[in-house]
C-alpha cells in the first residue's frame, strides 16, 4: 500500500531534524512540505472570527486563524480555506466538501456549535434571566444528546468518502469562563458554570463521533486554561457590542496560542 503523503511529510521531518543537527538534511524537510494538500474546514472557530485580518468575504477568514498560521509555517503545496463563519453541519456537507479529493493529505475541521445553537444560548443568557438562561442551555445540551450525533456522523462520513487517505483533525471548543475569576458584572457564576459545562458536554460529544470515524479529536480546553473570560488574560472576547459577531470567539493569541498549538499536535 502506498504511504500518504502526510505520513512521509511527518517522518521526513523528523529525519530533518536529526539530519539538522549536524548541518544537513533542512531541504528534505522543506520538500516534504510541499507535498501535503491541506483543506481546512468548518465554522467561525476555524475561519478566525475575533482575530481580526478577514479577507473581505462573508465568512470572514483571518489569516491569523490556526489554519492560516499553520499554512504560513509549513508551505504546503496546496490550502484551501474553506471554513466559514456560521456554519452548521449542513453547510460543510452542502457548501464546503466539494474542496476534497483523494488527493487531500490533512483536513481539520470545528463543526457543531452553531448546531447546538450557541449563539442564541449566549444571546439569551446576556439579555434574559437566568432562570431563562438555564433553560435555554439545557434546550441546547438535549440537542446535543438527540440530534447532533447523526450530523456529525453525516460530516465526517463524507469528508472520508471524498477525501479517503486523509489525515482528519477535529478541533473542539474552549471553555468560556474562568469561575471565581475577576469578573464584577454581567452574568452569574451559576450561568458561567452551565455554560463551560454545556462546552464540555459538546466537546465529549463531538470527540465520541470523531474517535469512532478514525478521526483525531484536538482539545483546546487546555491550551486556553488560565485564557478563560474573567481570567485577566483572556483569549476569548467577551460581549461586544462595538462587533457584536466577534463576542465569545477567539481573539488572534487565542488562535495563535489556544487553537495552532493543539492542531500541530494532532498531525
Amino acid at each position: 500500500m502506498k504511504m500518504s503523503r502526510l505520513v512521509a511529510f511527518s517522518s521526513s521531518l523528523l529525519l530533518g531534524a536529526a539530519l539538522a543537527l549536524t548541518g544537513a538534511g533542512v531541504a528534505n524537510a522543506d520538500s516534504s512540505a510541499a507535498a501535503v494538500d491541506y483543506v481546512a474546514l468548518g465554522d467561525s472557530y476555524s475561519s478566525g472570527v475575533g482575530a481580526g485580518s478577514y479577507d473581505g468575504s462573508s465568512c470572514k477568514r483571518s489569516s491569523r486563524a490556526y489554519p492560516a498560521l499553520w499554512a504560513a509555517a509549513n508551505s504546503p503545496s496546496s490550502f484551501d480555506f474553506a471554513a466559514c463563519s456560521g456554519a452548521r453541519t449542513n453547510d460543510v456537507t452542502g457548501g464546503q466538501l466539494g474542496r476534497l479529493n483523494a488527493s487531500t493529505d490533512l483536513v481539520s475541521i470545528s463543526i457543531g456549535g452553531n448546531d447546538a445553537g450557541f449563539a442564541d444560548v449566549m444571546t439569551t443568557c446576556v439579555l434574559q434571566s437566568e432562570a431563562t438562561c438555564l433553560n435555554r442551555i439545557a434546550t441546547a445540551r438535549a440537542y446535543v444528546d438527540s440530534t447532533l450525533p447523526g450530523r456529525l456522523d453525516s460530516v465526517y462520513s463524507a469528508i472520508r468518502s471524498k477525501a479517503p487517505s486523509a489525515e482528519v483533525v477535529v478541533l473542539g471548543y474552549p471553555r468560556f469562563y474562568q469561575l471565581g475569576g475577576s469578573c464584577v458584572a454581567g452574568l452569574s457564576e451559576k450561568e458561567r458554570s452551565a455554560i463551560n459545562g454545556a462546552s464540555d458536554h459538546l466537546n465529549t460529544a463531538t470527540a465520541k463521533r470523531a474517535a469512532d470515524h478514525g478521526f483525531t479529536f484536538g482539545d483546546v480546553r487546555t491550551t486556553f486554561t488560565g485564557h478563560e473570560i474573567c481570567s485577566g488574560n483572556s483569549w476569548l472576547h467577551s460581549v461586544n457590542w462595538l462587533n457584536i459577531g466577534e463576542s465569545y470567539h477567539p481573539t488572534a493569541a487565542g488562535q495563535s496560542g489556544g487553537y495552532l498549538p493543539v492542531f500541530k499536535s494532532a498531525i
